[in-house]
């Protein structure tokens, strides 16, 4: 079910933090809107219908700070030309070596409605041929549980004469017992446990439309756990496919 009451000091104090160090020095922005066929969120339809998804980041010396929200476009939930969520977000990246990077931050969930929740995070992710990342999320707010998640990626550079690249990802994401009992427990289904949840198979086809990067992208979710299969919160259907394509622009 969704997490209720809003912790508003979460939001204070990511945007608080990214305007302090802002100030300090030259900042690059990014401006990004996606069309999506569904909404889906770790396994989970949130909207089986079309969405719009825009972003709204601010990155200095290793800080992103930024704005992610979706808006219903169809009429799945009764709520279309609606935005449904927001979520505020603020990352620092790194480097341990010239191989093994870093990440953590926090992001911040709010539903309009009044629910919403928060979770920090932590990763690391090694700088090779698949790119490797393990991230691990922690919601300490509402749901008191921890999501996982294993993914690599690899962009193919055996064609250099075409006019897009080729940018191929997996992963595959592992709920503990808070998590999964929250997210995925129904009235006929209260206990769920821990288990795997969502694996995720993904293809983009960036390419430049002057100073716009524009990437249609098509993405195939399934899950995994026998548990979680059998859920039936957020309206899952057990595997889904999504297309959709995002232009982004960076100053």
């Amino acid at each position: 079910m969704r997490p209720k009451k809003a912790t508003l000091w979460v939001v204070v104090a990511l945007l608080g933090m990214g305007t302090a160090t802002w100030a300090q020095g030259d900042v690059s922005y990014e401006v990004s809107g996606g069309f999506f066929t569904h909404y889906i969120w770790r396994g989970q339809t949130s909207t089986d219908d079309w969405v719009f998804q825009p972003d709204v980041s601010a990155s200095w010396n290793g800080f992103t700070a930024g704005i992610w929200g979706n808006l219903d476009v169809g009429n799945d939930n009764g709520r279309d030309g609606e935005f449904t969520e927001y979520d505020y977000y603020l990352d620092y990246s790194g480097q341990f070596t010239e191989m093994l990077g870093y990440s953590v931050g926090g992001i911040y969930y709010y539903f309009p409605g009044g629910d919403a929740t928060a979770e920090v995070y932590g990763g690391v992710n090694v700088d090779c041929v698949a790119n490797p990342a393990l991230t691990v999320y922690w919601d300490f707010d509402e749901v008191g549980g921890i999501y996982a998640n294993f993914a690599v990626s690899h962009s193919l550079e055996y064609w250099p004469d075409l006019p897009f690249g080729i940018d191929l990802g997996a992963s595959i994401g592992w709920g503990d017992g808070g998590y999964n009992d929250d997210y995925w427990g129904t009235a006929a289904r209260p206990k769920v446990g821990s288990e795997l949840n969502d694996l995720v198979l993904s293809a983009a086809f960036p390419f430049e439309v002057g100073a716009v990067t524009v990437t249609p992208s098509v993405t195939y979710v399934s899950l995994l756990g026998s548990d979680v299969r059998k859920s039936d919160a957020y309206d899952t259907d057990n595997d889904v496919v999504v297309a959709g394509v995002t232009a982004s622009y960076n100053f």
